[in-house]
């Protein structure tokens, strides 16, 4: 017996990064401006697809490193739970699992890969609606910095 599996429509696994610095005693998070459409300029997370033979927490490591240049071992990442709204990315539906950290002595990230740019952003600013940040980026925010238990 054959059984017909209707034809899935296409989904992507994503991750994103939230690194939480302190600077003049000042709790900031990395953030990049994107390159690339859609969002192009805005205020993003760090984050990436998925390579197909990658680990989560590895991808996450990678996308990071490529474009902050802030290194952070995948095992000093912690998970903090998936996100999937059906409209979350408008190129297609896209599941981004996301990681934090709280990292000391971070001081200039450098954009890099597709990120235009990346800086250090007070987290009161990325939280309270004074930054336009894509996707949605300041929800996911808003519950790694919770997490933080700061």
């Amino acid at each position: 017996m054959t059984t017909s599996t209707p034809e899935l429509p296409p989904i992507a696994v994503a991750v994103d990064v939230a690194i939480f610095s302190m600077s003049d005693e000042r709790p900031m998070v990395a953030l990049v401006e994107r390159g690339n459409q859609p969002f192009q300029g805005l205020l993003a997370l760090p984050g990436g697809f998925v390579e197909e033979m990658e680990g989560l927490a590895e991808a996450a490591s990678r996308e990071l490193a490529e474009e902050t240049g802030i290194v952070v071992p995948a095992r000093s990442l912690t998970q903090l739970r998936a996100f999937g709204a059906p409209r979350r990315d408008p190129r297609m539906r896209v599941v981004s699992i996301v990681f934090w950290a709280f990292v000391e002595g971070v001081t200039d990230p450098v954009g890099g890969s597709d990120a235009a740019a990346s800086r250090l952003v007070p987290v009161d600013d990325a939280l309270d609606d004074r930054l336009d940040l894509a996707f949605d980026h300041r929800q996911i925010l808003r519950e790694a910095w919770e997490a933080t238990g700061r």
